[in-house]
């Protein structure tokens, strides 16, 4: 079960961080919404890399994350692994407010114009927000990579240095 979950949240961590990284190569090369056409393609394009990449694969990361703390006692003793828990949780409401609800809007006001030039519809472009967002959003993920790979010995309540607990393990042991 512990593998199963780990490789679970690695997938939905892969799936983040190449999501974001897709819309950001997508939003590089989107033209001005003067070529409609164009426009509207590659609008489409980042929006269903949002609803069929990046939020499956926060939901992903998310619940094996939490399935994984809840079935390893152990992983609850760990301040890193709340810290990744809330890292997560503080790109949740950003991700689907400034990412997804406007990659969808723009998406379906620019297939709303090219349907009717004549549609009562504006197209926003590329706001900073969704730039800023994206790119803290990509900085949160690989801070939760690093924090994965790196787990430091920080437990609830106080830290423990690596160079600590090897002493200490060494002068516990029955040869000393």
């Amino acid at each position: 079960m512990r593998k199963t979950l780990k490789i679970l949240h690695s997938i939905g961590a892969a799936g983040i961080t190449g999501a974001v990284l897709v819309h950001l190569v997508l939003l590089a090369f989107l033209p001005a919404p003067d070529e409609l056409a164009a426009y509207a393609a590659l609008r489409e394009g980042i929006a269903g890399v949002t609803t069929w990449v990046l939020l499956p694969s926060l939901t992903l990361m998310l619940l094996s994350g939490l399935l994984a703390i809840a079935a390893h006692n152990a992983f609850g003793n760990f301040a890193w692994v709340w810290l990744k828990f809330a890292l997560t949780l503080s790109i949740f409401q950003p991700i689907l407010m400034w990412i997804h609800g406007p990659a969808h809007r723009e998406a379906d006001a620019a297939r709303a114009l090219l349907a009717d030039p004549a549609a009562n519809v504006v197209l926003e472009g590329v706001s900073a927000i969704e730039w800023g967002m994206l790119w803290v959003t990509l900085a949160t993920c690989l801070a939760n990579i690093v924090l994965a790979i790196w787990r430091p010995r920080w437990r609830r309540g106080h830290t423990v240095s690596r160079s600590s607990s090897a002493v200490t393990r060494r002068a516990a042991s029955p040869g000393n």
